[in-house]
């Protein structure tokens, strides 16, 4: 990993970029599967969302996926510094000490990217809340009478793509807590030397 015109570096250095480039791809390539597996999963429940008036009348759902899509916007923010912690651990190699980015700077990047995966896990657990807030009123709601429910109201079912939003929910929820170790890894890693 190191190249022989870096042997000069000191080795604190060197397993400090070593530590930045193996953190951030791993917290990369973690939140880049989830987001994916979540955007699409919400996306299927955004286009199959039941329009009749009857499906109108829980206002949590739809409160619930827009604070899950806003989740899933910060957390393309959050593989972005991920990606950005990959590129600093390849500059911190680097045998050039202008092209080296500043302790400070660094500290700050870190510090952004704790700050944008704590708002966009506030975010996903908010709208987790509330999707399954009303998927636990409309479960109160149905008759506890085995099919008799079908028969009495079929909007207030709980379906099988109401679950996986909530899942939805839960792997971005998991993405960011991957930002979150990532980021405070690399700044105690910072903090030691």
């Amino acid at each position: 990993m190191v190249n022989k015109s870096d042997s000069s570096l000191p080795s604190g250095l060197q397993r400090i970029a070593i530590a930045f480039r193996i953190a951030g791809w791993l917290s990369f390539w973690t939140q880049l599967v989830l987001a994916v597996i979540s955007a699409v999963v919400l996306l299927s429940a955004s286009v199959s969302r039941d329009t009749s008036p009857a499906a109108q009348q829980s206002p949590g759902t739809g409160i619930g996926i827009v604070l899950a899509v806003s989740g899933l916007v910060t957390l393309g923010l959050g593989i972005y510094l991920a990606f950005r912690y990959t590129r600093i651990g390849k500059r911190l190699l680097s045998a050039n000490v202008t092209t080296r980015p500043r302790k400070a700077d660094t500290i700050q990047i870190l510090r952004l990217g704790l700050i944008v995966n704590l708002v966009g896990m506030l975010l996903t657990i908010l709208g987790a809340q509330a999707i399954a807030g009303t998927l636990l009123l409309r479960s109160f709601s149905l008759p506890q009478t085995g099919l008799g429910a079908a028969i009495y109201n079929p909007q207030q079912l709980i379906r099988p793509l109401d679950i996986l939003v909530v899942q939805a929910n839960t792997n971005t929820v998991a993405a960011h807590f991957s930002g979150l170790v990532a980021s405070l890894f690399l700044l105690a890693r910072i903090n030691k030397n």
